[in-house]
């Protein structure tokens, strides 16, 4: 089902959710319309169709989200619910979006954001509210403003922890960066109406809950579902997409225009390598978007093309969800030479998915888990010297010296799209969540 704001009731100041008859109303607030928030929508809607959970579930989503992703809004409406209304979208108002992405500041995208949650939260009766990204509302509940309801919400990118991992010196920015999380986190875990922080870093969990006396960090999957394959599409695929016979595929997925992405550091390390070495080499970017993001990628590449013996193949636009994976079952080795990134990232996953090695940024938690988990090679990748290296290793050594498939379908598993959801349902729908434990 999905509504428009206009459908709403009128705010309700005096609305105790606690004394809700209706039953729990978990209200999903995911504004944004790219990143990890759709497959997470997803996910979410999927298990909650699966086990028929009890109460109402209303997801508060940009009105883009409704066209650009109508696979997600589809999975709702055509679920086999008992109660037909138990999903619903609703969508806020176009100023409402167009105000959210106008704002450059953090500060005031963060109480923009507080504003809208308390709005949809009373007017929808919420029982309780799941922030889908945490990282950019913490400030005014830090300061201790109030919501209708009590809330919990999904944190990607602590840092203030990164001190215990190896190969890692802060700088005085991440030093006075870490201390200002750790004076958010201190207040925000002392916030009535904050009861969980679901935590993507695993590593961090321990640590935050020693912010507090009271346990609220609970660690949560980055989900994946694994799809198979037909034996013969992938070598179906690499036709397909014209890779050279005796080349290895080297995969970049993304949007790689992003100077994050080490795209550029690449770039160079390759043009370190002899052109013994680039003539084995295929550098597949997929997942770039068509537009100027598309033209500033090529521009980079062109130069490298023309001067090395390297095969480049470029797959820009829109990749459907059911693509993706075969584009890591095509390659070899997976690139994700990240510039100091912070949190984890999917590619991690889909590359261990597909047990394929990657080479890895060594900095945060990227750099802990490939080590942790035998997923690859994780080097200085603002340094593209010590990417060349790794790139002369992945071509000179076998994959199977270079990662460990045992620790690598461990790392899926513990990353399973159910046990994603089912932490979420549990600390936010049921009480007690027994109906939740088999089959998992």
């Amino acid at each position: 089902m999905q509504i428009s704001s206009q459908d709403l009731p009128s705010q309700l100041d005096c609305f105790d959710p606690k004394k809700n008859k209706i039953g729990t109303h978990l209200m999903l607030f995911s504004p944004w319309c790219y990143g990890h928030y759709p497959n997470y929508l997803r996910h979410l809607i999927r298990y909650w169709c699966q086990w028929q959970l009890p109460g109402t579930l209303s997801i508060v989503v940009s009105p883009d989200f409704i066209h650009e992703h109508a696979d997600v809004v589809a999975l709702a409406a055509g679920a086999n619910l008992a109660d037909r209304d138990s999903i619903k979208f609703v969508t806020m108002t176009e100023e409402e979006q167009s105000e959210l992405e106008s704002k450059t500041s953090g500060w005031s995208r963060a109480f923009q954001q507080y504003q809208l949650v308390a709005k949809y939260a009373s007017q929808l009766r919420a029982t309780q509210v799941l922030y889908m990204y945490f990282d950019s509302c913490q400030l005014p509940l830090a300061i201790g403003l109030k919501l209708p309801c009590d809330c919990a919400g999904i944190y990607f990118r602590p840092t203030f922890h990164y001190s215990l991992l190896p190969n890692y010196t802060p700088n005085w920015q991440e030093r006075l960066q870490q201390l200002r999380e750790r004076f958010l986190l201190s207040r925000l875990l002392n916030h009535p109406q904050i009861q969980t922080l679901f935590c993507i870093d695993p590593i961090a969990v321990a640590a935050i809950n020693r912010l507090s006396q009271e346990v609220k960090a609970v660690g949560l999957a980055d989900p994946i579902e694994v799809e198979e394959y037909s034996q013969d599409r992938v070598p179906q695929f690499r036709q397909h997409l014209g890779i050279e016979p005796d080349r290895q595929v080297f995969l970049s997925f993304g949007r790689l225009s992003d100077a994050r992405k080490g795209v550029i550091q690449l770039i160079k390390a390759v043009s370190l390598l002899s052109p013994e070495l680039c003539r084995k080499i295929c550098l597949l970017f997929a997942g770039e978007p068509d537009g100027v993001g598309a033209e500033m990628l090529q521009s980079w590449l062109t130069p490298i093309s023309q001067n090395r013996p390297v095969q480049i193949v470029t797959r820009y636009g829109y990749i459907p969800e059911s693509d993706v994976q075969l584009y890591f079952q095509v390659s070899d080795i997976v690139l994700a030479p990240y510039q100091k990134h912070v949190g984890m990232s999917g590619i991690l996953l889909l590359a261990a998915a597909a047990e394929k090695p990657v080479l890895s940024s060594s900095y945060g938690l990227m750099g802990e888990i490939v080590l942790r988990y035998g997923l690859g090679l994780a080097v200085d990748s603002t340094n593209p010297a010590e990417i060349a290296q790794g790139l002369n290793r992945f071509l000179l050594e076998s994959a199977d010296e270079l990662c460990d498939r045992t620790k690598m379908q461990h790392f899926v598993e513990q990353n399973s799209a159910a046990r994603f959801a089912r932490t979420i349902f549990e600390r936010t729908v049921l009480d007690p969540p027994e109906i939740l434990q088999t089959n998992l």
